[in-house]
């Protein structure tokens, strides 16, 4: 959790990054931002990275860095598929509030309406440990769910490195509503994989499919991403680039597994995970982005609601909470975003036009110098497209 936050902090804290010349669709010759990385490649803090800068109208640098695979050399591409984790955050709630935008839910609809299991859950007050579960003061909301603010532990075990793609979502949100509340819903704030998995089982009762297709029909194909999925075929699996992870001396990195999900990647009888199982390139998150910094358009096929972007990209956790989560995404003002347990992350700048994906595999920086490659990305971008709104 420490670590989550810390990512938050770094990418929010990314200069902005403005182009004053038109760009192609592709990485420009001089690969600046890339050769700003390349010291934490040759010092073995990072492997390998994607980069990409967009507009609302268009990509507007996309350059790769390092190794997919460290050890065979193997040059990372452009087109590296990586595991995106919570980046699948803003994605769930995007899904839900379709069907909001829709009238099938609402907001401030209970959410025992739709998953009866939730109707007597109980409160354990941590300040209290010793007094018994109690009745919240309120049921949790749809929106509660979206914003984290539902009072729902991380998971079913609440454990970080907890196995995520076992069982069904039905039959994992089943277990969350045994489990006890952290603090009256909508009164706090929590970050918790359990409440947007809730959500997008919602989206499976009132939509009627499965979430997975849910996704794909709504979203993906819509938007041609095609790269976006919870199982990688063995086509892309060629493409996933490796995690990494600092060695037990310190002195550089070590291939690792994605310690949350089973193997095989491509196995259909893992269970999709809302809150963040997603497989995706920097490309095919682009276009999602760029949709959501359009207002919820792209292409000219409107996805969402301005009113429902809006609501989504502004704090709306409790205002005695600093902490600032709209819908789904990570707020600072005019910035918001989403990190990723492996480093990936999304930061769109709505007042400048700017869009900033970083997609890397890294289990944890090992050191400073690993904390340091966020803010790299930002000021190389910034020095290279110059600061012109």
């Amino acid at each position: 959790m420490k670590l989550l936050l810390s990512i938050c902090a770094n990418f929010l804290a990314l200069p902005l990054i403005v182009t004053a010349r038109a760009q192609t669709e592709t990485a420009i010759e001089q690969k600046p931002i890339a050769a700003a990385l390349q010291s934490f490649v040759d010092h073995q803090v990072l492997a390998g990275a994607v980069v990409l800068v967009a507009s609302r109208e268009k990509v507007l640098d996309l350059e790769a860095v390092g190794y997919a695979d460290a050890a065979a050399k193997k040059p990372m591409s452009a087109d590296a598929l990586f595991w995106i984790a919570s980046m699948s955050k803003p994605i769930a709630a995007t899904a839900m509030m379709m069907l909001i935008d829709e009238g099938r839910v609402h907001l401030d609809d209970p959410v025992d309406q739709y998953l009866p299991e939730f109707k007597d859950v109980m409160v354990a007050d941590k300040k209290e440990k010793k007094a018994a579960p109690r009745k919240p003061t309120g049921p949790i909301l749809v929106r509660h769910l979206l914003s984290l603010t539902s009072g729902m532990q991380f998971g079913s075990e609440k454990k970080a490195n907890e196995l995520l793609d076992v069982g069904t979502l039905a039959e994992r949100v089943r277990s969350y509503a045994k489990m006890t509340l952290d603090f009256d819903p909508g009164t706090n704030y929590q970050y918790s994989n359990a409440s947007l998995n809730t959500a997008a089982r919602i989206i499976e009762v009132v939509g009627g499919i499965p979430y997975e297709e849910f996704l794909d029909q709504r979203l993906f194909q819509p938007l041609g991403m095609k790269d976006s999925t919870f199982w990688p075929n063995e086509e892309q699996l060629t493409r996933l680039a490796k995690s990494y992870k600092g060695n037990a001396d310190k002195s550089g990195i070590e291939e690792t597994p994605i310690d949350q999900l089973t193997y095989p990647l491509n196995d259909r009888r893992r269970q999709p995970v809302p809150a963040g199982g997603l497989f995706s390139t920097a490309a095919d998150y682009a276009r999602f982005a760029r949709m959501i910094l359009n207002g919820g358009e792209l292409d000219g096929k409107r996805y969402l609601s301005t009113s429902a972007v809006q609501q989504m990209t502004v704090k709306q956790t409790p205002a005695s909470v600093e902490h600032g989560y709209g819908f789904g995404f990570q707020t600072a003002g005019p910035t918001f975003g989403h990190p990723g347990h492996y480093g990936t992350s999304v930061s769109i700048h709505s007042d400048r036009n700017l869009i900033l994906i970083f997609m890397v595999q890294n289990a944890g920086w090992r050191n400073e110098e690993g904390r340091k490659i966020g803010p790299a990305f930002g000021s190389a971008a910034l020095k290279a497209f110059g600061k012109v709104k």
